[in-house]
C-alpha cells in the first residue's frame, strides 16, 4: 500500500509518497497545475500500481481541476480539513518550519492514521452549487455596497429623501431616483407622475405622500451638483445590473437543487437557496457517521475543556464554513416561524432562560439532526415522528 500526500497551491502541487511502514518512496516533487503536470502525476500513479491512497487538503477552488482529473481517471482520493493537518504537523515537531515539501509528506503520514473515506464520485453538483452559492453571496455583498454608496450621495444631494421612505430603498423610491434624478425634477412631478407611482406602489404611495415629497424636494438643503447626479446615476445602474445577475444566479441554483431534489426541502421554512448552501457546504452526507460530526464540521459545537477536576464548556467554536453557519441560523428562525414543533422547542429554550441567539442556536442544532436523518435515510419530513 502506498500513501500519497498532495499539498495544493495555485500554480503547482507538491507530492510525496510513503509506503505502509512509513518509509519515503518518492521524496517531495512538484507538478504543474496544468495538463502536462497532471499527466506526470498520472504516470507516477501508474508506476505505483493499484494499491494507492491519495490525500489532499481542502483548499477551495485551487484543487478542483485536479480532483476532476482524478475522477476522470477513476482514482479515489480523500480530502482533509487544513486545521487537522496543521495540528498533526505541530504534534510531530516543535520547530516552526513550514514548507510545501514538509506539508505533502505530513499529509501522506496523516492519511495512514485515519480511516480512508474517499471523496464521493460524481461530485460535480456539489462543486457547482458551492461555486454558485458563494458567487451569489459575493454579488449580494456588492449590491449592498452600492446601496451604501447611493445613501452617501443622497446625503449630499437630497438628505431628506431616504428618511421620507423610512430608511429603505423601495421599488417606488428607486423609480423616482431613476426617472427624476434631481430634487428639482422631483419637485416638478405632475399628476401623471403620481398616477404611475400610485400604481407601482399598489396604492400605498398616497397623494399626501406625493405632496410631502415634492415639498421636501423644493426646500431641500442638499446641493445637487452635476457630478453627484452623474455618480448617483452610475451607482443605480451598477445596482440594477447586480440585481439582475443575482436573479440569474438564483435561477441556476434553483435548477440544480430541484434536479437533486434533496429531502430537506420538505422541511417547512427551508427554501431552495438555503438548501443549496447546506448541500454545497456539507457535501456528501454519507461521509458523516452521525449528526454530531455535522455540527463539528459546521463549527456549531460548543468548546469543551477538562483538566483534573476542572471541567467547562465554552462558546460555539465557529470553525468551518461561515456561509454554512449563517444559513443554518437563518433557517432556524424560518422553521420556528413555519413549523410548530420547532417553535415549541424554541419557546422551551427561552423559558429555560436562554437568550434569543443561544435558543436559536439550539434550534439550529436540532435542525441539523433532522436534516441528517432525512438526507441519509431519504425520508420526507414528518413532524409527528420528530422527537
Amino acid at each position: 500500500m502506498y500513501y500519497i500526500g498532495i499539498d495544493i497551491s495555485k500554480f503547482k502541487h507538491d507530492c510525496a509518497v510513503i509506503d505502509d511502514v512509513g518509509d519515503v518512496v518518492t521524496p517531495s516533487w512538484s507538478f504543474a497545475n496544468d495538463h502536462e503536470g497532471f499527466l506526470q502525476f498520472k504516470a507516477l500513479l501508474d508506476s505505483l500500481g493499484s494499491e494507492t491512497r491519495i490525500g489532499l487538503e481542502s483548499t477551495g477552488h485551487y484543487g478542483t481541476n485536479l480532483k476532476l482529473f482524478l475522477e476522470s481517471c477513476s482514482t479515489t482520493f480523500m480530502e482533509f480539513n487544513p486545521l487537522l493537518i496543521n495540528r498533526f504537523i505541530k504534534s510531530k515537531s516543535l520547530r516552526k518550519t513550514k514548507t510545501d515539501s514538509i506539508d505533502c509528506e505530513m499529509i501522506a503520514r496523516y492519511l495512514m492514521t485515519v480511516e480512508y473515506k474517499p471523496y464521493p464520485p460524481s461530485f460535480y453538483h456539489t462543486e457547482k452549487l458551492k461555486s454558485l452559492t458563494r458567487f451569489r453571496d459575493s454579488l449580494i455583498r456588492q449590491r449592498s455596497r452600492q446601496l451604501v454608496e447611493l445613501t452617501n450621495i443622497l446625503d449630499k444631494v437630497f438628505p431628506e429623501f431616504k428618511p421620507f421612505f423610512k430608511g429603505k430603498f423601495s421599488t417606488t423610491a428607486f423609480h423616482i431616483l431613476i426617472n427624476y434624478s434631481s430634487p428639482e425634477r422631483i419637485a416638478n412631478m405632475n399628476s401623471k407622475s403620481y398616477e404611475t407611482l400610485r400604481k407601482l406602489s399598489r396604492g400605498r404611495f398616497s397623494l399626501a405622500d406625493f405632496t410631502t415629497l415634492k415639498h421636501l424636494a423644493r426646500n431641500t438643503v442638499g446641493h445637487p451638483d452635476d457630478f453627484l447626479l452623474s455618480e448617483m446615476a452610475m451607482v443605480i445602474d451598477i445596482f440594477s445590473q447586480l440585481d439582475s445577475k443575482v436573479d440569474e444566479t438564483e435561477t441556476l441554483i434553483e435548477e440544480c437543487v430541484l434536479e437533486i431534489n434533496p429531502p430537506m426541502l420538505s422541511i417547512p421554512g427551508i427554501g431552495v437557496e438555503s438548501a443549496a448552501v447546506i448541500l454545497a457546504e456539507f457535501g456528501d452526507f454519507s461521509k458523516f457517521q452521525n449528526p454530531a460530526q455535522l455540527l463539528s464540521f459546521a463549527g456549531m459545537e460548543p468548546g469543551y475543556f477538562q483538566s483534573g477536576t476542572s471541567e467547562s464548556t465554552g462558546k460555539m467554536v465557529k470553525h468551518g464554513s461561515s456561509y454554512l453557519r449563517y444559513t443554518l441560523m437563518n433557517c432556524a428562525q424560518s422553521v420556528v416561524n413555519y413549523e410548530p414543533t420547532f417553535a415549541e422547542y424554541y419557546a422551551k429554550k427561552r423559558a429555560e432562560g436562554k437568550t434569543y441567539r443561544v435558543a436559536l442556536s439550539h434550534v439550529a442544532k436540532k435542525l441539523v439532526r433532522v436534516i441528517f436523518t432525512l438526507q441519509t435515510k431519504n425520508l420526507v419530513y414528518d413532524s409527528d415522528s420528530l422527537r
